[in-house]
Parts: C-alpha cells; sequence; structure tokens
C-alpha cells in the first residue's frame, strides 16, 4: 500500500481523502492556497504546504508548485480529488514520469474521455448507445446548421473539450444555433482553450443517471451500481441519489453493461463515472460523458454498496485487489446525497462570507462531509460547496424522511445558504413520486 499521499485539491473532498488515507495509516499532505490556510483540512493533515495565492492558477492548478511540494515532503503518491487538475492527462503524465503514483485513471484514457466528440466515436464503436449527433466538430455555424438539420430540433451545442454542466446550450431553430454556437464556442475557447463544438439531440424532459466504475488493478473494470443526478441548476446537480427511482432491474443490468463495456473501451484503470441521459419515454439511455476522477456525489454509491471508494481507489493505485468481492456486489438500500451551497436558494447566486454558525446534524443513516467549521470565510475564489449531506435507510422513503430531518437540523449562520431549497424539494410531490426530470428545479421556481 501506498504509505505518503499529496493531495492536490481543497475543502471537502481533500479533508474526505485525508480521513480515508489516515484510517489506512498513510501519511497524508495537504497542499494549500493562502485563502484557505485555516480550513479543517489542511490542519488535520499530517503535513501541510502552501502552494501559493487564491487564484486558482497560481495554487491548485500551478503543476510546478504542487509537484515541488511533493518532492519536499517526500510524498510517494498525488491524489487529485474532482476539479482542479483531477482530469489533466499532461498533469497525470508528468506525475507519474517524476516517479510518484497517480491515483486515477492513466493519461491515455483521460486524454481519450476528454474529448466529447472522440469520446461519442470511441462509444460507439464499443457498441455503447450515444445519442444522435455529430461525429467531428462543427467547422463553423453553418456546418452546425447542416448538422442539426439532419438532427432535427431541438439540439444541444456543447463544448467537446467542456465538462461538469459548462459550455452547453440548446437551439429550437437555426436563429437560436446560430446565437448558440457563437456563445459556446467563445465560451470554450475562453474556459477550455479549445473551441471546438458538437451538436447534438436534445431531449426536453430526460433523466440523468449515471454509473459509477471502477477499473480493479487486475484489468477487470466492474459497475457498483448507477446514481440518479437529475436535480439541477445550470446543468449543475444539486442531489444525487441511488438506486435511481427510474432505473428498473432490466434497464440496470443493461445500462451497467454498458458502463463496463465503456471502461474496457478505454482500458480504465481506477474510480470513473460513465454518465448518461435516460428517456423516460422510451427508456431507452445514451452516452453523455465519461468523467475520468473521482465524483462529487460518490457517497451515494458508497452507502448502498459498502465499499469505501477512496481506499478503492488507494488499493487500485498501489496494485492491490479490493475489498469487495467483484462478482457478489449486491446493493442495499437507499442514500441520497444534499449538496450544501453558499448561494441563495431562490436564484442560486454565490453568496461568500464568514460562517458565523455552523452546526451539522448526526444520526443514523446521516453522513455529513464537510469543508467548513464556524469561524471559517467562504471566499469567492471557488466552487460554492460547503458541505454535502449523505442520509440512508432501508428504502426511498426512509431515506427521505431521515433527509428531511437532518436538514431542519442542519444550522449555518453567515453565508448564504441553500438549505431552505433542499427542504422545499423534500416537500416537493414530482421529486417524492420519484418520477422527475431535469426540468424539476425550473418547476419549483
Amino acid at each position: 500500500m501506498i504509505e505518503s499521499l499529496l493531495v492536490a485539491n481543497r475543502g471537502e473532498i481533500a479533508r474526505r481523502v485525508i480521513r480515508t488515507a489516515r484510517r489506512l495509516g498513510i501519511r497524508a499532505i495537504a497542499v494549500h492556497s493562502e485563502a484557505d490556510a485555516d480550513l479543517p483540512f489542511v490542519t488535520e493533515a499530517d503535513e501541510a504546504v502552501c502552494v501559493g495565492p487564491a487564484n486558482p492558477a497560481q495554487s491548485y492548478r500551478n503543476v510546478e508548485a504542487i509537484l515541488a511540494a511533493a518532492k519536499s515532503t517526500g510524498a510517494q503518491a498525488i491524489h487529485p480529488g474532482y476539479g482542479f487538475l483531477s482530469e489533466n492527462a499532461e498533469f497525470a503524465r508528468t506525475v507519474e514520469a517524476g516517479g510518484l503514483v497517480w491515483v486515477g485513471p492513466g493519461a491515455d484514457a483521460i486524454t481519450a474521455m476528454g474529448d466529447k466528440i472522440n469520446a461519442r466515436n470511441l462509444m460507439a464503436a464499443a457498441g455503447v448507445p450515444v445519442a444522435p449527433g455529430t461525429t467531428d466538430p462543427a467547422a463553423d455555424v453553418d456546418a452546425a446548421v447542416a448538422a442539426a438539420t439532419g438532427i432535427g430540433y431541438p439540439v444541444m451545442v456543447k463544448a467537446a473539450a467542456g465538462g461538469g454542466g459548462m459550455g452547453m446550450g440548446v437551439a429550437t431553430d437555426e436563429a437560436g444555433l446560430r446565437t448558440e454556437y457563437d456563445k459556446v464556442r467563445a465560451f470554450a475557447e475562453r474556459m477550455f482553450g479549445d473551441g471546438s463544438v458538437l451538436i447534438e439531440r436534445y431531449f426536453p424532459r430526460v433523466r440523468h443517471v449515471e454509473v459509477q466504475i471502477l477499473g480493479l488493478a487486475d484489468g477487470r473494470v466492474v459497475a457498483l451500481g448507477e446514481r440518479e443526478c437529475s436535480v439541477q441548476r445550470r446543468n449543475q446537480k444539486l442531489v444525487e441519489e441511488s438506486p435511481s427511482p427510474a432505473v428498473s432491474p432490466e434497464l440496470r443490468e443493461r445500462i451497467l453493461a454498458a458502463a463496463v463495456r465503456a471502461g474496457e473501451a478505454v482500458g480504465y484503470r481506477n474510480a470513473g463515472t460513465v454518465e448518461c441521459l435516460l428517456d423516460p419515454a422510451t427508456g431507452e439511455f445514451f452516452f453523455l460523458e465519461m468523467n475520468t476522477r473521482l465524483q462529487v456525489e460518490h457517497p451515494v454509491t458508497e452507502y448502498v454498496y459498502g465499499v469505501d471508494l477512496v481506499e478503492e481507489q488507494l488499493r487500485v493505485a498501489s496494485g492491490l485487489a479490493p475489498t469487495f468481492d467483484p462478482d457478489a456486489l449486491v446493493p442495499r438500500g437507499h442514500a441520497i446525497e444534499l449538496r450544501i451551497n453558499a448561494e441563495d436558494p431562490k436564484r442560486f447566486l454565490p453568496g461568500p462570507g464568514v460562517i458565523r454558525t455552523w452546526n451539522e446534524p448526526a444520526g443514523e443513516g446521516v453522513r455529513v462531509d464537510s469543508g467548513y467549521v464556524a469561524g471559517n470565510t467562504v471566499t469567492p475564489f471557488y466552487d460554492s460547496l460547503m458541505a454535502k449531506l449523505i442520509v440512508s435507510g432501508s428504502d426511498r422513503a426512509e431515506a427521505v424522511e431521515r433527509a428531511r430531518a437532518a436538514v431542519a437540523a442542519f444550522e449555518i449562520a453567515g453565508p448564504k445558504c441553500n438549505l431552505p431549497f433542499h427542504a422545499e424539494l423534500l416537500e416537493n410531490e414530482e421529486f417524492l413520486s420519484g418520477d422527475y426530470d431535469t426540468g424539476i428545479v425550473g418547476r419549483m421556481r
């Protein structure tokens, strides 16, 4: 097993990785920006190194500073968490070239799945269903219009190098497509340094269902169930649950098998997620993208399958067998994750500030993965996620009841907070029925 681990991230995910590392007797090393010096993940690590100012480009995305921290502390491995450098293939290659262990998929898999058009084509060749769309970037707006005419409106305009719900727009006609194409292309060039755009069929009513995969050290790829991620604002997730209320046993068998084929097609190792769109009217599902990292919502899978996914990541990176029997994976119960963000619960606009009160709920089936404590400041430099409230129960109804009680008991004062949104959602008839889609937040507003 790896003996020392540098966590190249911040907040709740850094704290989460450090917790498992220390449980396993691994020396945990944190890197942090000047703005994050007082956060819990820094004090809970065995050692911590400041890698730069608040600006992520000068700290958490500063490859030279992170590698220097690894060298100065004698780190044996690097865990990238999610975001920042986690899906940067060149960083992964540089880590390994420097003789360190990369706790994640190989750089070739990251590269293969990082471009959405290339990923679509790879998946189609592997027999994974893909939505109707372009097999090459739309070179200009006229090419996009021609593609949309063949696909049929409405269409989704997507940045080929995008991710995390960023760089997307919907067009219902040619005029709208011309506007969205220019917007998405400009955004993609600015954010990702790659203005390539693809056009796909847009499904007005669709569910977002993803599958957790794990590429094992012996070369096998296994699927640890699916997660429902349809509660979203601006194409970004707010609530996730497992198993999905929309997935029947027959559909589960098909979608998990497709996810395993996706992983096998790129020789996948370590943890990853195959994201799909599910048409509730037909039961058809289509490959959306593959996230070559640990997901924010991984705890719901941990509850349902009784595994520690960070431990499994470390075991794969160390060349060790998993703690579970890959041939005897059995889901149990139901789990729901609520993202607690420093944002206004109506319009979801960020609201950073000093945390005056922070009292976390507790009890059976309740877990909080948080990045902050009272007295800390939520700054405007990073994502607004403050904590993840995860609840589990013997079934969905029990999980919902525990979620209601936990939301009511969670006390946060200082920054804006979306706890009132979650309280509203947990009383929403559409959500409670389980028959909801990605438009549910818009209908609540």
